[in-house]
């Protein structure tokens, strides 16, 4: 190859790296969405794959438990003389005999599948738990997500109401120069800025907060910036069709699958009342002078004593079960009530933000406005206008941390149950 060519595949190689490069920068640039950060906590999470092996290991002992006793080999030695002239002989004594046999207990098909059912049950509640842990997992990312977005909201009016409020210092220095103002004004509205600048300090470790709170579930991409919010104004759940929604509701379920679980302890121990027979085949060789000897045994647990044994056992199994079942349905009440009490707050929340849009926000604003006007036609003071300013703020505060509010019960209403269980009309306020 000649160097103009190499010159051309260099070049061309170059080239191909810089597109390459530029195309993950701009990737890496991307708005990071809610979507995005809940995929990331999902890849991320240490406690799914937990709950997986979990139902990976109940599988493997339900199978397990399904088998037969593994057979006994049993060797020995019978009627050993110890004394006279045949002591320690082997083959002299004609009861003397080297025994070899096996040992099989032979557990009937109906326990078998009891104590594997058992364990069925238990990689069920394994699944729950992976499911419970998902929805917990995607609600606590949710609101970490929506908190640093209002708190940089939040930083973004408190810094567009301080530079607004710097431009009074220089209203005022030109005032106090041209000798219509006085030095308190100046001081006065240096004195805004200043409390503005606090608050923005105050807001921006917020923000510090919710990113670190944010890296918890998804790490390094914590630290990018965000994109616009989903629509926050409809929820999965509708308080009419509460009582069948919260049928998937992954908390429940867990318990549910607990109470089965329980259900097939007491299935295990009933079936534990009917013994198992074992069966045991014995070859006995003596000296050559006599015959060999075979055995045949047959051995069964004599439960003798029933009622203060197998039948307390079922009978604190069935206990165990009783438990489980109350304390679903206490559990299935407690999280109605929850449920349906922030479907209520997220409902008058959003009932409140469009008052505040209809009425408080361009009353605050029209305020501001009346102040600066009447300021600068020298018939009202600056510190009218700093006041209107600083209750505009808080307006504008309010209204966000009144919205963050509604976005976090939206996020826990949202992520209450696993995707797909959710009725097909969303509810609004």
């Amino acid at each position: 190859m000649s160097a103009h060519s190499h010159r051309i595949a260099l070049a061309a190689l170059v080239a191909l790296i810089a597109f390459v490069g530029f195309g993950a920068l701009q990737a890496h640039a991307a708005p990071l969405t809610l979507d995005d950060a809940l995929h990331l906590a999902q890849q991320r999470s240490r406690q799914l794959p937990a709950q997986e092996a979990l139902a990976a290991a109940s599988r493997e002992m339900a199978v397990a438990a399904g088998q037969r006793p593994d057979p006994t080999l049993k060797a020995g030695i019978n009627n050993l003389p110890i004394n006279g002239p045949d002591r320690v002989s082997l083959s002299r004594d004609f009861m003397t005999m080297r025994s070899l046999g096996v040992m099989q207990e032979l557990t009937r098909v109906g326990k078998l599948q009891a104590r594997s059912a058992r364990f069925e049950r238990e990689a069920e509640v394994a699944v729950a738990g992976r499911e419970l842990a998902l929805a917990h997992l995607r609600r606590d990312t949710a609101i970490a997500w929506l908190d640093r977005h209002y708190q940089e909201r939040m930083r973004d009016v408190l810094a567009l109401q301080r530079d607004e409020t710097k431009l009074q210092i220089d209203a005022a220095d030109a005032a106090y120069r041209g000798g219509r103002g006085s030095q308190a004004d100046v001081f006065a509205a240096r004195s805004g800025v200043a409390q503005i600048e606090d608050r923005l300090a105050q807001t921006q470790r917020q923000i510090a907060t919710a990113t670190t709170q944010l890296a918890r579930w998804i790490g390094a991409p914590a630290a990018e910036a965000l994109a616009a919010p989903p629509a926050l104004d409809a929820v999965r759940i509708r308080a009419e069709d509460l009582d069948l929604q919260l049928a998937h509701h992954p908390q429940i379920k867990v318990l549910s699958r607990q109470e089965a679980m329980a259900q097939a302890d007491a299935e295990v121990a009933r079936a534990n009342k009917k013994p198992d027979v074992a069966v045991e085949f014995m070859y006995n060789q003596r000296g050559p002078a006599y015959s060999n000897m075979i055995s045949i045994n047959l051995a069964v647990p004599l439960q003798w004593d029933q009622k203060n044994r197998q039948d307390r056992e079922v009978a604190a199994k069935l206990a165990i079960v009783e438990q489980m079942r109350a304390e679903r349905d206490e559990v299935t009440r407690m999280v109605a009530a929850e449920a349906l009490a922030m479907l209520q707050e997220w409902s008058s929340d959003r009932g409140r933000l469009t008052q505040y849009d209809a009425s408080l926000l361009p009353l605050a604003t029209e305020r501001t406005r009346a102040s600066i006007a009447a300021y600068r036609g020298g018939s009202g003071p600056l510190t009218a206008v700093l006041e209107a300013r600083r209750g505009e703020i808080d307006t504008r505060m309010d209204r966000l941390r009144l919205e963050m509010e509604a976005a976090r019960l939206w996020a826990q209403i949202n992520y209450l149950m696993p995707v797909g269980h959710d009725t097909p009309a969303a509810a609004r306020p």
